[in-house]
């Protein structure tokens, strides 16, 4: 069963979907679909809680005292690895498309990287916007390059836009 939620920020109102494992997708502001799905109740509504918690703290440039719960198995192992690999960069730092690929011992990966970045279904809190293209341009983002900027610039990360 899937549950959907808004969760009003600073920077406007994003979309949170559940499901019985935990978060499985976060869309920015602008970007959601209209989720058919019922409100959290029960865990989910736990969840939500501690969604928007992770959220406004990353929003505010601090790293959230606990994530919630993340489902990332509608991806590939290829993109589940990745995603795992976004987990561990911390607050206010990035890694460039290559370095993760040669990180999952996969040198000559880079665009199949930038391309689980893009698939990433929970941005913000599972951070591609801190994978950057070499030499620290921006590159691509799901949320647009206005919001990899705006994300980046709230962690105080080096970059060139």
């Amino acid at each position: 069963m899937t549950s959907a939620a808004h969760i009003p920020t600073r920077h406007g109102t994003f979309v949170a979907q559940f499901n019985d494992t935990g978060l499985c997708r976060l869309d920015f502001p602008g970007k959601a679909r209209a989720p058919k799905a019922a409100p959290p109740t029960g865990l989910a509504k736990h969840w939500l809680t501690s969604t928007a918690a992770s959220l406004d703290s990353l929003l505010l440039g601090q790293a959230p005292r606990k994530l919630p719960p993340i489902d990332l198995s509608t991806g590939t192992d290829f993109q589940q690895s990745v995603w795992r690999q976004l987990l561990k960069i911390p607050l206010g730092q990035t890694r460039s498309y290559g370095e993760l690929a040669q990180r999952l011992a996969k040198p000559g990966a880079s665009r199949a990287v930038g391309s689980a970045c893009g698939a990433n279904p929970i941005p913000v809190i599972v951070p591609c916007h801190r994978v950057l293209a070499a030499h620290r341009r921006i590159g691509g983002f799901s949320g647009g390059p206005g919001w990899k900027q705006r994300l980046l610039r709230i962690e105080q990360a080096e970059f060139i836009g």
